[in-house]
């Protein structure tokens, strides 16, 4: 049995999984960059292990460094997260070579489903119904244009590695066809060393709806029904729900079966999740697979009540799922949004900086899966989401109207943040009656985003507001000991303190 997990990631997933792991009695390693030293993850681990300088190419993505740290700490498994290295298969495979347990699938299915047109090829031959395309990559425009002319405008170019929007481009004429291909090409060479790109069919007001599944190493597969993810922004998904508002009992009884045989078709084990693109006659089509834990996990565990992490660890112990799939159903209604340090209205930009106050939501029904505090700064280096809020609900008007309260509550200043973002989106029409494809934030621009003109009033009183800040602030440092403005007044006031009891 696992005696030692360590977390090859950082901030708020970090945490969450060391929660669960302090919560089965198992000590955990937290590594960290050198920007991250005073992170949220490092403080709450039993050890830390520094395993680099701040970008992330030369620390959470460098295996000799990872398998260094978990041999230096005697941990013999680790858990990599999302996102760095947790669908990286050599990582897996180097793990099985050194005897640490690797908390996920195998090489193969992580190989298998990782590259997409790999993928594409082994549900084709699984039965599992696909969008209409190739099932080889593109390596001449000439074929390209013959191929598009056949299946019909719009098409997708898509990059067969990776994913998160890059190497991906709509093609609306046939002019275009040759430039996209070029563009998506470069771009993938650019993100993930693989130029390669395939053609895939454009499904007009496509709803994008993943299932989880779980399955062990003795042949159990069970999915824990579905997430509807349609609410994206640059191909990433901004809120997630459960259930979905467009799927029919039926739909979702067959959508869970195709789901679980796509799992098995690559032996699969451990936690995964099985992505749909649908159409709006609920006609569903496999997407992807990712081969690791979700963002947005957190909705299925609110709704089926199945703590996913601890799953993926008696799973890495050999142990068999403690259910089939009659045990499980959904109860109530789950919505999760995402908290980024961006500016919603200035295409989403990142904002890194010095966060100066936190107010996080509480009550019924409310979870927080976060990793900020006063006086921490948010690095550069990384992606920009700084915490998850997730609600609950009997029903979906509910859960909605628990998420207003919620936003309303949770204040963070000194960055910005897409909170007001995220209350727009809850009062938007679309959003409340459930009828929104992933052209959602698209199709509501005037609505979700600041008028420039309407709102100057309101930003030139923000502004006042924070030059009087500063200027207390500065006034504040002057006249005190503390000369570091990013250390919060309560804990200048602790330090004070305890220098006043010696």
């Amino acid at each position: 049995m696992i005696k030692k997990i360590l977390i090859a990631n950082r901030g708020e997933i970090a945490v969450r999984i060391m929660r669960t792991c302090r919560e089965i009695g198992i000590p955990v390693v937290a590594v960290f960059s050198e920007v991250d030293r005073p992170s949220m993850h490092v403080r709450y681990a039993e050890e830390v292990c520094c395993i680099g300088p701040s970008p992330s190419s030369e620390s959470y993505l460098v295996i000799d460094k990872i398998i260094e740290a978990a041999k230096k700490t005697g941990a013999d498994a680790i858990h990599p997260g999302y996102g760095f290295l947790s669908e990286n298969a050599a990582f897996s495979e180097r793990c099985q070579k050194e005897g640490i347990i690797f908390i996920g699938p195998d090489p193969y299915a992580i190989s298998t489903m990782g590259d997409k047109i790999t993928a594409r090829q082994t549900m084709i031959k699984a039965g599992v119904p696909v969008v209409p395309g190739t099932t080889e990559c593109i390596t001449d425009e000439n074929k390209a244009l013959e191929i598009v002319k056949e299946i019909g405008v719009p098409v997708m170019i898509k990059a067969s590695a990776g994913g998160g929007g890059k190497g991906m481009r709509l093609v609306k004429n046939m002019k275009d066809v040759i430039p996209s291909v070029r563009a998506a090409q470069s771009e993938a060479k650019a993100a993930f060393g693989n130029d390669a790109v395939y053609i895939e069919k454009y499904i007009a007001s496509p709803h994008h709806i993943e299932f989880q599944i779980l399955a062990d190493k003795h042949g159990n597969t069970v999915h824990l029904f579905e997430r509807e993810c349609s609410v994206q922004r640059r191909h990433q998904k901004v809120i997630e729900e459960t259930p979905s508002c467009i799927l029919t009992p039926e739909v979702r009884k067959k959508m869970g079966e195709t789901a679980v045989a796509a799992a098995k078709a690559v032996n699969y084990h451990g936690a995964g999740t099985v992505e749909f693109i649908v159409d709006d006659d609920l006609n569903f089509y496999f997407l992807e697979m990712n081969t690791r834990l979700q963002v947005e996990h957190t909705v299925t565990e609110r709704v089926v009540g199945v703590d996913l992490v601890r799953e993926q660890i008696n799973i890495a112990n050999g142990l068999p799922l403690a259910f089939v799939q009659e045990d499980l159903f959904q109860d109530g209604h789950s919505i999760q949004c995402r908290i980024y340090a961006e500016d919603t209205d200035n295409n989403f930009m990142p904002c890194p900086g010095i966060i100066k106050y936190v107010r996080e939501p509480h009550g019924f029904g409310i979870r927080i899966d976060g990793y900020v505090f006063e006086g921490f700064e948010i690095p550069i280096y990384y992606d920009p989401l700084i915490a998850k809020l997730i609600v609950w609900g009997k029903t979906r008007d509910e859960a909605i109207k628990r998420m207003k309260r919620a936003l309303y509550e949770y204040k963070i200043t000194g960055i910005k943040t897409s909170i007001k973002f995220l209350q727009r989106i809850m009062e938007a029409t679309d959003f409340v009656s459930g009828k929104y494809s992933t052209h959602f934030i698209e199709n509501n621009k005037a609505f979700l985003f600041e008028s420039k003109t309407e709102n100057s009033f309101q930003r030139d009183i923000a502004a006042m507001v924070a030059y009087y800040d500063y200027l207390s602030q500065h006034e504040k440092s002057n006249n005190s000991e503390e000369k570091n403005p990013a250390i919060s007044e309560w804990k200048s006031h602790g330090r004070k303190a305890g220098m006043m009891r010696l």
